[in-house]
């Protein structure tokens, strides 16, 4: 799916995401524009996709990595995952030790993050 933002008939911004009709999933992923509009990011990043998502009847919009101010959207924040070639074979090692430093404080944000969601679970107040 591709959503594009014009402006005086020009385009301003686009955002992209991948969509999984078999396991009923949106993926939001990617996102640009040459002009800053308030709130744009926004509408071509979420509000676009999830009304896109109920037309279509899926069960998950999934937006993408990063960013606390998701929460305020509703979107919870998960674990993404993403996979890249590179050409030169000696960023191999360097990337690697970057994603693996990485993965710890992104565990933690995420743990962190999880606790200020919009919709909780309720705990049982009692044991049976």
């Amino acid at each position: 799916m591709l959503v594009r933002a014009t402006h005086l008939g020009r385009p301003i911004a686009c955002a992209l995401a991948m969509f999984d009709r078999r396991r009923s999933v949106l993926y939001g992923r990617y996102w640009g524009a040459t002009a800053y509009v308030p709130c744009l990011h926004f509408e071509c990043c979420y509000y676009q996709m999830i009304e896109f998502a109920i037309e279509q009847g899926l069960q998950v919009f999934e937006g993408g990595a990063q960013g606390a101010h998701k929460l305020a959207r509703g979107l919870d924040p998960v674990e993404t995952r993403s996979a890249h070639w590179l050409l030169d074979p000696r960023m191999h090692a360097a990337v690697q030790q970057f994603v693996m430093r990485e993965r710890d404080s992104v565990a933690a944000t995420i743990d962190e993050m999880s606790e200020h969601r919009a919709l909780r679970t309720q705990r049982a107040l009692c044991s049976p």
